[in-house]
């Protein structure tokens, strides 16, 4: 039996597209705060998205196109009583594109939170972010950009040298576009020992027939903990209503998942959220928004590296501060009210993790004496949600002995670079 009481009608409903803790942490968020149950829309079931309490599951089948998936929401759509408001939301980026592209008949029947495609393709493709970072004066990493649409031409730049020293990062301008090609070795993110292996990586991509941007950086030292993450919300008001932004202390390391935040600390961070504020105003943003950061340990400088147009993965750190992520969209996008803005500043340790393991790849005294005293009091786990049950609980702590497993394996000690 699950564990759950019975769900509270809010008088709306939240529908979530997408598995995973992606979508399981946005799934918490409106349970916490308002005592319902979503329905999350997949393709092919994730186990903890069918053992949640906080939603109920609807499988459209693996082969589904994505108009079946269209079909589906507006068959959910009419399920309900009319007037009654449904907000859609979604946490990856394949799947704000698809909200995108069917907008037109999905925002007859459900409230969107997220920018229009102009805005969306501008913000998803990292080399126009740094463009737009430059203007309002805030730190990016040194880039070069290859355009692999421009290949054929005798200017291209994809020979060409790197102004940098080795070791250098490659990653796609556009995750999205980069998601349909497939080659040997593809990874998120690449770390180039060498001017032989980037330009290995250049013929390898070439040949894949990918003709999008692919960025190389100066590395910026630093393990994990250098990393920073910022989530935020702006109204369709045009008031950026929350900042919250965590110290990472462990990303994941398997090639798919490189990057990603597994656990995180927050705290106060004013100069971050200024800049995320200043940035979201000048572009005009709307819904939920993540930035990755990482501070450079030999100036202090703060590199902002990408906008996620979307909450990030890892949102309940904030939901988990006491301040649910839910409740901003759904008083700007269901009650049309506009709110006091919130900083949050509270320490909290959010962490899918075992704690041992954390603390074993910390190696600054003062984080970890840090780390271990806000765990006594404060540490966090979406998969340890109060309300969920046994099976949850169960996988919380199977999924943290993979996690050590894995972790042997693939990074078994902290690196100057986090690779």
């Amino acid at each position: 039996m699950r564990n759950g009481s019975t769900p509270v009608d809010p008088g709306f409903d939240v529908v979530v597209l997408g598995a995973g803790l992606n979508s399981l942490n946005l799934t918490i968020a409106f349970h916490q705060q308002y005592g319902m149950r979503a329905t999350t829309v997949v393709r092919t079931p994730v186990a903890m998205n069918e053992h949640t309490v906080t939603s109920d599951l609807e499988v459209v089948g693996a082969g589904a196109s994505d108009e079946d998936v269209r079909d589906r929401l507006l068959e959910l759509a009419a399920r309900r009583p009319a007037g009654r408001p449904a907000l859609l939301l979604t946490n990856a980026d394949s799947l704000i594109d698809f909200i995108d592209r069917f907008r037109a008949e999905l925002e007859k029947h459900y409230l969107l939170a997220q920018v229009d495609g102009a805005l969306l393709a501008r913000l998803a493709d990292k080399a126009e972010f740094a463009e737009i970072c430059e203007g309002l004066g805030i730190g990016t990493v040194p880039t070069v950009i290859v355009d692999f649409s421009r290949a054929q031409e005798p200017d291209w730049n994809g020979t060409a040298e790197l102004p940098w020293s080795y070791p250098v990062v490659g990653k796609a301008a556009n995750t999205a576009e980069y998601h349909h090609v497939s080659f040997p070795g593809k990874k998120k993110v690449f770390f180039l020992e060498s001017a032989a292996e980037q330009q290995d990586l250049v013929r390898r991509l070439r040949a894949s027939g990918f003709t999008g941007r692919f960025l190389f950086q100066e590395l910026i030292p630093g393990d994990d903990t250098a990393q920073r993450s910022i989530t935020a919300y702006r109204s369709s008001r045009g008031s950026v209503t929350l900042l919250c932004a965590a110290q990472v202390l462990l990303g994941e390391h398997t090639p798919d998942a490189l990057g990603r935040p597994a656990a995180m600390i927050t705290g106060s961070h004013p100069e971050l959220l200024d800049a995320a504020e200043r940035f979201l105003d000048a572009v005009d943003y709307v819904g939920f928004a993540n930035f990755d950061v990482k501070v450079d340990p030999r100036t202090g400088a703060e590199c902002f590296f990408e906008i996620n147009p979307r909450i990030g993965r890892n949102n309940y750190y904030v939901t988990a501060t006491g301040e649910s992520v839910a409740r901003h969209v759904v008083e700007d996008r269901v009650h049309g009210r506009e709110i006091p803005p919130v900083r949050v500043s509270e320490q909290v340790l959010y962490s899918i993790l075992p704690l041992r393991l954390v603390l074993s790849y910390l190696r600054d005294p003062a984080l970890k004496r840090r780390v271990r005293t806000v765990a006594r009091t404060r540490l966090r786990n979406p998969f340890r949600y109060g309300p969920e049950g046994w099976w949850m609980r169960g996988y919380a702590t199977v999924s943290g002995l993979n996690f050590v497993r894995k972790y042997r394996k693939v990074y078994p000690r902290p690196t100057d670079t986090g690779f």
